[in-house]
């Protein structure tokens, strides 16, 4: 039978005067009923013919299913979980369905604002889906009324929504009992549909269910990515802000959070967004950057970038591909174009990778006698104001980033500064390492450059980006160092220029400015392994073989001044005969010879010891490099270089 719903949703608890045999035994059904009520005890139903006990079995049904006890059907509720003064969980017990009346209460609990904007929606869907079951419960009983409808038809007309209020009960339940709030509503929501596949119905049911919960989170979603604006009041979405870490952190803490986890993925991530929720943090992220820095950070929207449903359609991961793209875009131009970044690694490459070494060869010369001190005894601002005047003399006048160049002295040895490092990994052959420090160290091994950057160039150009620059920084200084005492050392930009053409080229292509921040401490740490300072095995030996020639140097030197000082063999005076003068001559030129004799066995000697300890420590370098050429490919061809000069010796 076609049922239509009554003009009013709610029904008339008046009971009309019904017709026919219907109405006789309704109105003696009614009767015996009142008759016991006021005796103070209801009659058995089984006292009653099977007629009246079937009218009154079916106005119990009625009210029950609206949550109301009737005459023989009680209601039992049993508390499971008590919360304060919120009532989270209950169990209702009736002989029909249980589930009327925890669905009502979970409409009233979960419209609190307290419970979030996903359970308001979920809440208000609930509420037109009960509006809907009261409607047709008040058509089942004016039915009833009418003498036209037995328990038969009555289970007949509830049949078609048993299932739809079965699944909509399990929802409710497993809600309240966990206390769901946002994406674990709408997952639960989601996988309670997926496993109705095979009941159309209650699949759609819940699917419209999900749906209309989801708009409130769909729209929170919208602003983060379009805006990049966390508007979440209750704490429902899938992204978290800590405010305590603030931007300024990135130029001053070498370990700074900020922009790992100043924005993060919470637990709970909805399911439908799970694949694309990376995607959607760094999208939101960029924007930020971008508003910060005083840029219009609003992607673009039409009347098809809304983020209204998350159907099979999947409109929602285009949009968001968009957003991401566009901002992506943005920020990537921004940083290029407005703050120079291409501009700034070079001149960073220019003073802390020497590659423009004319300001550091007059800076050393100038700073020479301070370089050479303890470190107690040197002073940082007399090295900054020469620092100033190298560069002011040298062709570094011309580039306007030189002001930000500054200077330091650090307070511990290169090796030793390597392992305090954090998120650089150190590779050690063995325990023994020493990472002491040495006993005699001057600003020559501890001088270092630093750089001013800033905002939003410190993203990319970060303090811990800057420390690996001057490690490597440190190391080519102290080479150059060298280089100049022996007029001509190892060139380690022969390392460094390939790669840094690599990263430049890379940059040229980057897509994002994550791809930016990857591809740069790419080059820094590989920079920082080609240098050799993540082996402080391979380090240490090549510090000795640096000291070597250095005292080769200072010794050639003193050889070479030593030899201008030999007297020359004056004439024999005029009181000697010609045969005198010449024995004269011979015994001098023969003392000279064996002193010259004497001096040429010394540096013989002190060659044949510094060849001997260079080799020594050259011998000893090639089984390390040997090995560690099995983990750093790039290590083979020195290795086949040191060990094939041993050979050789």
């Amino acid at each position: 039978m076609e049922m239509s719903y009554p003009s009013t949703p709610r029904w008339n608890i008046e009971r009309p005067f019904l017709t026919g045999r219907f109405h006789q035994e309704t109105k003696a059904a009614s009767r015996f009923a009142d008759s016991f009520s006021n005796n103070g005890a209801e009659m058995a139903i089984g006292c009653y013919d099977a007629g009246v006990q079937e009218l009154l079995v079916i106005d119990d049904l009625l009210s029950a299913l609206v949550g109301i006890e009737g005459r023989y059907i009680s209601i039992k509720r049993r508390v499971n979980h008590v919360h304060g003064n919120d009532t989270y969980d209950s169990t209702v017990t009736f002989q029909v369905d249980a589930s009327m009346d925890l669905a009502l209460q979970f409409v009233e609990s979960r419209s609190q604002f307290k419970n979030g904007l996903v359970n308001h929606a979920f809440a208000a869907s609930l509420r037109a889906l009960l509006l809907d079951y009261e409607a047709m419960v008040a058509q089942l009983e004016h039915q009833f009324r009418l003498g036209r409808l037995s328990i038969q038809g009555l289970w007949f007309y509830c049949q078609p929504m048993l299932g739809s209020m079965q699944a909509v009960s399990a929802v409710i339940h497993k809600a309240s009992a966990n206390n769901f709030t946002g994406s674990a509503v709408l997952n639960l929501l989601q996988s309670q549909a997926k496993a109705m596949a095979g009941d159309n119905t209650v699949r759609s049911l819940l699917e419209k269910m999900t749906q209309c919960a989801s708009n409130a989170y769909l729209g929170i979603l919208e602003r983060w990515v379009y805006e990049g604006v966390i508007d979440d009041p209750y704490g429902e979405f899938f992204i978290a802000e800590d405010k305590s870490l603030l931007k300024e952190s990135l130029t001053q803490d070498y370990d700074a959070k900020y922009w790992r986890q100043r924005y993060s993925l919470k637990d709970g991530i909805p399911s439908f967004l799970a694949n694309i929720a990376g995607k959607i943090l760094t999208t939101g992220k960029y924007l930020n950057v971008m508003r910060e820095c005083g840029h219009s950070a609003q992607v673009p929207t039409s009347e098809n970038s809304k983020l209204l449903s998350f159907g099979s359609n999947h409109h929602y991961l285009e949009c968001v591909k968009v957003a991401y793209e566009f901002a992506s875009g943005e920020l990537l131009n921004l940083i290029k174009e407005r703050y120079d970044l291409m501009g700034k690694l070079r001149s960073i490459k220019r003073y802390l990778l020497l590659d423009q070494g004319d300001f550091l060869v007059h800076f050393m010369d100038i700073a020479r006698e301070e370089l050479m001190k303890q470190l107690d005894e040197i002073t940082v601002e007399k090295l900054q104001s020469l620092l100033d005047i190298a560069l002011r003399s040298t062709a570094a006048a011309a580039d306007p980033c030189h002001e930000d160049l500054t200077c330091s002295v650090e307070r511990s040895s290169l090796l030793k500064r390597m392992a305090t490092l954090k998120g650089v990994e150190i590779k050690t052959s063995s325990d023994s390492v020493d990472l002491e420090q040495p006993v005699s160290i001057t600003g020559l091994e501890t001088f270092s450059l630093s750089y001013k950057v800033q905002w939003p160039l410190s993203i990319v150009i970060s303090r811990k980006a800057l420390t690996k620059y001057q490690m490597v920084f440190r190391l080519l200084f102290h080479c150059k160092h060298v280089e100049r005492q022996l007029c001509g050392a190892w060139q380690v930009h022969q390392v460094l220029e390939p790669n840094w053409h690599v990263m430049h080229n890379r940059l040229q292509t980057a897509k994002s400015i994550d791809e930016v921040i990857q591809h740069h401490d790419f080059f820094l740490d590989k920079c920082l392994r080609e240098c050799l300072l993540h082996l402080p095995d391979l380090l240490k030996k090549v510090e000795r073989l640096k000291s070597l020639c250095l005292q080769y140097a200072a010794a050639t030197q003193w050889l070479i001044s030593s030899s201008t000082d030999l007297p020359k063999l004056e004439e024999p005076s005029d009181g000697f005969s010609g045969s005198e003068k010449f024995k004269q001559l011979k015994l001098r030129s023969l003392s000279q010879v064996q002193k010259v004799m004497i001096r040429d066995a010394t540096v013989t000697e002190s060659i044949l010891k510094f060849e001997r300890e260079f080799n020594n420590e050259l011998q000893s370098l090639g089984p390390i490099l040997s090995s560690s050429s099995q983990a750093e490919p790039y290590l083979t061809h020195l290795a086949q270089l040191v060990l094939g000069v041993g050979f050789d010796k």
